[in-house]
């Protein structure tokens, strides 16, 4: 150490020097401090304490640095580091709403020494999307010509209703108050009137929120189409127009398609499509101007695409039958176990119900043998006529009061082989009556029991021409065996059912995610066997 230097002459420190030297540190201190001036004395015993603080400081330093390493978090003494990520807005939009990578430490011992671990959306989804072991999924920003001016154009959509107020609510439509008489209030805001051709408008809400959506395209599994393509043919199924009017939404949609990058690499083969219409509504013969519908199925671009429909057709393997949308769209899991609680203890005063009205212009309507059996036999069954249109408009009460009242419900086919009815009617615990295969169990094989006569009655429409009682072969049926079918109906409703929660439900798969899981898993089915499309 070194005591600063002065200007004058050290004549302190000299006259120290002629001192004989003192055999006592602390007396040859003391004699030091003695010949300094009280200016220089304070200044000296300053530099010195400093120095001292110095040493002790250092000193600590490195014995910490030596001996005492950091202490593990949690995390990591169960072999587990946790990496914070700042991603940006756009690229949190593709990755699940978690902000914390959690990295193993036998991952993070293969990563680089770095500080910072930049991964991309496509990484991070690669690693973290719980529940997307099957792939993820690219949405295309499709021009809204294709969807969302079809709806700004609600007045045109149908000639004979409004359709304005359909879309609220994400496409559930407007609030079903008037069901506040047979609904428990708790979970009445769960229930809309929900048009039954609406499904595009929902799938496409959900698809923008789905937990397996991408916004890097190079790394999707799957390409969804939000095109609205019921929406879109709906204004020309009547009146006088042409084949080529009918076309025209579809036949704009294939060129676009046929600019993208990922539809060229696939000719889309990974590609899928929700149709809110029946299948038939889109297979018009390309050469039959005349005839009912759009010929968007027939065109030979669609041959590789994946079609989700409300009826499919059966011969066609890359279609999926998908339900079509009820009233209740349950905002949690505790929407759907109050709902199964309530159905399940409800008292039923009627055998069975039948929900429809006759066609006269048909010949031995089979809806009008249904009903006069039904009138016939007030005592075990509840009709609701659906010849006055007000009793059968959507989320209405009289439906769902009738369901609610009655062990079974009687379900003939409706303008195709499905019906909205059929989901109405299990979604208050009533049982399936089903007089053709193809009204359920060939078509929503994902979503309903494999075991048909666990939850439904199949009688053959032939059999009910020719004179068989309904209510004598429903009455055969006893009660622990109706509370069994009725118990597997009340078990499958959140399969069928479409949650308004943008996420979904917490621990259950809705129909979205059942018919995207379907779409997946055909995708690889195709892929696996070598059949893109049909031929």
């Amino acid at each position: 150490m070194f005591l600063p230097t002065f200007s004058d002459p050290p004549t302190e420190f000299q006259a120290l020097k002629k001192q004989p030297k003192s055999p006592h540190l602390e007396s040859t201190l003391r004699s030091f401090l003695s010949h300094l001036t009280p200016i220089r004395r304070s200044l000296a015993f300053v530099v010195i304490l400093f120095q001292v603080l110095l040493g002790l400081y250092l000193t600590r330093t490195y014995h910490l640095s030596r001996f005492e390493s950091p202490k593990p978090s949690p995390a990591s003494q169960a072999g587990e580091s946790r990496i914070v990520l700042d991603v940006s807005s756009e690229t949190r939009g593709s990755l699940p709403n978690e902000g914390v990578l959690n990295i193993t430490s036998n991952t993070a011992g293969s990563l680089p020494n770095k500080d910072v671990l930049n991964i991309t959306s496509k990484t991070y989804g690669s690693l973290l999307n719980k529940g997307c072991e099957s792939g993820q999924i690219y949405v295309y920003d499709l021009p809204p010509t294709f969807n969302y001016d079809l709806i700004n154009d609600c007045n045109a959509l149908d000639p004979w209703h409004n359709k304005c107020n359909t879309s609220l609510n994400d496409g559930f439509g407007p609030e079903a108050k008037e069901l506040a008489k047979i609904v428990p209030e708790s979970i009445l805001p769960a229930w809309y009137q929900t048009d039954i051709f609406w499904g595009e408008v929902v799938y496409h809400h959900r698809m923008l929120n789905y937990k397996c959506r991408t916004l890097e395209p190079e790394s999707a599994t799957a390409f969804y189409i939000p095109f609205y393509a019921g929406l879109a043919v709906t204004k020309y199924l009547w009146g006088n127009y042409t084949g080529r009017e009918r076309d025209r939404h579809c036949e704009m949609l294939i060129k676009w398609v046929q600019e993208q990058k990922w539809w060229n690499r696939s000719k889309g083969s990974n590609h899928f499509i929700m149709l809110g219409r029946m299948t038939w509504d889109f297979r018009r013969l390309r050469e039959a101007d005349g005839d009912w519908g759009s010929s968007f199925l027939h065109m030979p671009e669609m041959k590789n695409v994946i079609r989700l429909s409300v009826e499919r057709n059966m011969w066609d393997n890359l279609e999926i039958g998908v339900p079509y949308p009820t009233a209740f769209h349950p905002r949690s899991e505790s929407d759907i176990t109050q709902w199964q609680k309530f159905v399940r203890s409800r008292r039923r005063n009627h055998l069975f119900t039948f929900v429809g009205g006759a066609r006269k212009s048909i010949k031995n309507d089979f809806r009008g043998i249904l009903r006069n059996q039904c009138l016939n036999k007030p005592t075990s069954c509840r009709h609701v006529d659906c010849g006055q249109k007000k009793n059968c408009v959507d989320g209405t009460t009289a439906i769902m009061a009738a369901f609610l009242d009655s062990n079974f419900c009687l379900q003939p086919r409706g303008d195709g082989f499905t019906r909205r009815s059929v989901f109405d009617c299990m979604l208050a615990g009533s049982i399936p009556v089903f007089f053709w295969r193809r009204t359920a169990y060939l078509q929503y094989k994902l979503f309903l029991p494999s075991d048909t006569e666990s939850y439904s009655v199949f009688i053959h429409r032939d059999d009910v021409r020719n004179g068989t009682d309904i209510r004598k072969v429903l009455k055969g049926y006893g009660r622990e065996e109706v509370k069994r079918m009725r118990e597997k109906v009340i078990e499958y409703i959140p399969r069928f059912v479409y949650a308004k929660s943008s996420k979904g439900l917490e621990n259950k798969r809705d129909a979205f995610d059942i018919a995207i899981d379907g779409v997946l898993s055909k995708y690889k089915d195709q892929m696996e066997s070598g059949r893109i499309g049909t031929s």
